[in-house]
């Protein structure tokens, strides 16, 4: 079986601005494998989340191919769609958008939950992976009582719980400050490595970037690597 996860063949978008198109992205080729954490720089509006909600099959390509553990996605059905995201694909994104209701704990929960996964095998994965996170301590607490760092360390640990093959970051440390995002970061990296999860993430910190296992950038609607 290929160890290539995500897989973009000559992808382009296109959108319909009044009469006249807009090109977002054109020709883009990428190749991510298990446990390969790559990052995605590029100006604002270069095309960066419209490349990562093309990979993660929210948004179709006006040409070309996405590819997923093998599976060409690229003409699914939206059924499909929504099942490869749910049992293949994990999100994580600059504002960590937990329900306020619910304890850590149980947030990380909510995608086994509704996976039809029980009670008690997803409680039993949330608290794997919030002791991973170091969070083991606060596993009561509801978002509002957790510090902003910790609230996206819940946020990941979220986006692990179905045991995604890939996952997907929009500036997932954009929203924190410098001590706190290299913790996120090293919490985040060292999950995705033990998991063996391919992951792309967009970020604007090139410091952060330089650590992954190799950058790609949106440059004049292509990718450049």
């Amino acid at each position: 079986m290929s160890d290539i996860v995500l897989s973009l063949e000559n992808v382009g978008r296109v959108f319909e601005q009044g009469s006249q198109p807009l090109e977002i992205l054109k020709n883009v080729n990428l190749q991510i494998k298990a446990g390969e954490v790559v990052a995605l720089l590029g100006q604002s509006g270069a095309g960066k989340s419209t490349l990562l909600q093309i990979a993660g099959l929210l948004e179709p390509p006006s040409s070309g191919k996405v590819i997923v553990n093998s599976v060409d996605c690229t003409g699914s059905s939206d059924r499909k769609r929504t099942e490869m995201r749910r049992d293949e694909i994990g999100f994580v994104y600059q504002f960590h958008h937990l329900l306020p209701e619910f304890s850590a704990l149980e947030n990380v929960m909510m995608p086994n939950l509704i996976s039809g996964i029980s009670r008690k095998q997803a409680q039993e994965k949330a608290t794997i992976l919030l002791d991973m996170m170091g969070l083991s301590h606060r596993v009561t607490h509801r978002p509002a009582k957790l510090s902003g760092g910790e609230q996206q360390r819940v946020a990941i640990a979220r986006a692990l719980a179905n045991d995604p093959s890939l996952l997907l970051a929009d500036e997932p440390t954009g929203n924190l400050d410098e001590q706190t995002s290299d913790l996120v970061f090293e919490n985040f990296v060292s999950s995705l490595k033990s998991r063996n999860v391919a992951a792309l993430v967009a970020t604007h910190n090139t410091e952060l970037a330089a650590r992954m296992d190799r950058i790609v950038q949106v440059r004049d609607h292509q990718l450049i690597q």
